[in-house]
């Protein structure tokens, strides 16, 4: 039912920052844990950062702690991703998701997904 489109990424410099947008429609996300993914060419999915629905907790992969920063706006029904001191290690499409039940950390868990958007770092 929901459906997410995601937005923001590009073409950037290593130590640039960028900003990724969820946006979601046809249904509310207010009640839902969200999380972010990316998947680089000839490597699989894997997991990025989330972020509760009840309390907002967040939790992060190790690679990118420190570094990137997820928050929601429930009034504007969009997720987002600040993503600093970007890596060529960063390069991938990058994924929002709706979570409704299940371990945040599999990608399996997750209910919904936008297309991606293509961030790419270069050195």
């Amino acid at each position: 039912q929901v459906q997410l489109v995601e937005s923001g990424g590009g073409l950037v410099q290593a130590g640039a920052s960028l900003r990724l947008s969820c946006a979601a429609s046809g249904g509310t996300i207010s009640m839902y844990t969200m999380g972010w993914f990316r998947q680089a060419p000839g490597k699989e999915r894997e997991f990025v950062a989330t972020i509760t629905w009840n309390d907002r907790s967040t939790y992060y992969a190790d690679s990118v702690k420190g570094r990137f920063t997820i928050s929601r706006d429930n009034a504007k029904n969009t997720v987002y991703l600040q993503m600093n001191s970007l890596t060529p290690e960063d390069t991938a499409v990058y994924y929002c998701a709706v979570l409704r039940i299940g371990r945040y950390y599999y990608s399996s868990s997750y209910d919904y997904w936008g297309q991606g958007t293509q961030v790419t770092v270069s050195s």
